[in-house]
């Protein structure tokens, strides 16, 4: 009798309500039973993504002062790989490396490009370009190398190739870009990008702004064959970001779905699909405050070794700049890690002065034999070399060469060049403002070294005498730093 009551009672629950709450209860229900197959739907969406599981956080290093300087803040490192095959582990350069740090509590991001040829500590000491930081270990490597010389507390990163940008604005139904000189160099390289990306070429008829498809404004964020090199090429790169995320956050649900499908399998990141609902709930409300490239003063030089690189005058005052822009940090002190780093670069190219942005965004920049090396991936990473104060050894070749040569840079002290070496041949060490300088190095003729002599200048304890051989074509092969 009592179970037949108890059963009455579960019946007349819903009975005696309101005709408008059973309609609430109804509604409530259907909601409950959407939100929750949404949740599926997306967490489906979501798998498709390529989530980095190697990488963990104890390899992640981060300077001390960096880690109280950044609470507050989430920053993420962004790599765009130069990638014709879709490959987004290591063995491929940088072309886009830029640090997106948002600020948790106004939502303001702030982005900054990190030129992919300035001279840094890419691991262990080496001194290279930091886009050979990738290559050589892939994210995780990259990741510590932006932490150790900049200060930054970095623990996750997205990498992408520029199929991804094209087929992702393409999804949004293109960005609208103000095109100027960069039209003949855009069409020039545009069949590439739209081989790689397996979409379609439309050249660009006139300059001007326009709507640009995904093809067209990737190569537009890809050249940097007109004035400014990769300095401009940078500020395009951000330009193109600043306009997809404007767009995006416009968009429609079917589009943002649309772009799901399209990009999410061809990116790899260290974010878990639970990490990225995380952050996508306050999508709308972020916005993109400024952007900047780093470092901030600089110049520029060719250095057998090296290759052109950028050069920040210097590495301690450009990182408290960063922490500037970053944080709104006006007084803050650089590591002992930033310090060092800092002193050995001058001590590799010498003391420099800044070159005014103006006249670094006019010139023309020209790729050395070197460069060419590193772009083609036949420059192959050595070991240290004990006899050189720790210096690291690799080796490049290029078609056209008559002869081998090596280049040894022994930490503090100048160079010595042996072998053909090209053009740009400098007996002992160089004049192009390695310390030490040069002086019973034999004789240099209209850029052409020959003869040998013996270096004398600085502390050169990798010199030693310095058979210059005989430059024959420009051309360049040996071992390099």
């Amino acid at each position: 009798m009592s179970g037949k009551r108890r059963r009455r009672r579960r019946k007349n629950w819903f009975m005696r309500l309101s005709v408008a709450k059973k309609a609430a209860l109804c509604i409530g229900g259907v909601l409950i039973c959407l939100a929750a197959s949404g949740v599926i739907y997306v967490a489906a969406k979501l798998n498709k993504i390529d989530t980095d599981n190697s990488m963990k956080s104890e390899d992640i290093v981060v300077n001390k002062e960096a880690e109280i300087s950044a609470e507050g803040y989430t920053n993420v490192a962004l790599f765009g790989i130069d990638s014709r095959e879709g490959d987004l582990d290591k063995g491929s350069r940088t072309d886009c490396l830029i640090v997106a740090s948002l600020d948790n509590k106004t939502k303001e991001v702030r982005l900054a490009s990190v030129y992919r040829d300035t001279l840094l500590d890419i691991g262990d000491g080496e001194l290279q370009k930091c886009n050979a930081a990738y290559s050589f270990g892939g994210p995780t490597q990259a990741i510590n190398m932006l932490n150790k010389n900049l200060d930054l507390n970095i623990q996750d990163y997205v990498t992408f190739d520029f199929a991804a940008v094209a087929k992702a604005i393409d999804a949004l139904g293109g960005v609208e870009i103000d095109v100027k000189e960069e039209v003949q160099y855009l069409n020039k390289f545009l069949g590439e990008t739209a081989r790689v990306a397996g979409t379609e070429a439309h050249e660009v008829t006139k300059s001007g702004k326009q709507l640009l498809d995904g093809t067209q404004a990737t190569t537009y964020a890809r050249i940097r064959s007109t004035a400014g090199g990769d300095f401009t090429r940078t500020e395009r790169q951000r330009l193109v970001i600043e306009k997809m995320v404007e767009k995006l956050q416009q968009s429609k649900l079917t589009t943002i779905n649309n772009i799901i499908d399209e990009i999410l399998p061809t990116i790899k990141t260290s974010f878990s699909a639970t990490d990225i609902l995380a952050y996508a709930k306050d999508f709308a409300k972020y916005k993109i405050a400024d952007s900047m490239g780093f470092p901030f003063d600089k110049t520029t030089d060719t250095i057998s070794g090296l290759g052109s690189i950028v050069i920040p005058v210097t590495l301690k005052s450009n990182v408290q700049k960063l922490h500037e822009f970053f944080y709104s940090n006006e007084t803050y002190t650089t590591s002992a890690d930033v310090l060092s780093i800092s002193a050995a670069v001058t001590e590799r190219v010498g003391n420099r002065s800044a070159t005014d942005d103006s006249t670094l965004n006019s010139q023309t920049y020209t790729t050395a034999s070197e460069d060419q090396a590193q772009e083609h991936n036949s420059y192959t990473r050595g070991t240290k070399n004990s006899s050189n104060s720790g210096g690291i050894s690799g080796s490049y070749s290029n078609s056209g060469t008559t002869g081998t040569g090596n280049f040894y840079n022994s930490g503090s002290t100048g160079s010595s060049v042996s072998g053909t070496t090209g053009n740009t041949t400098n007996s002992g060490n160089t004049s192009q403002g390695l310390p030490g300088g040069s002086s019973g190095g034999g004789t240099t003729t209209g850029g052409e070294s020959t003869g040998s002599g013996t270096t004398t200048g600085g502390e050169n304890t990798g010199g030693g005498t310095t058979n210059g051989g005989t430059a024959s074509s420009g051309s360049e092969s040996g071992t390099t730093e």
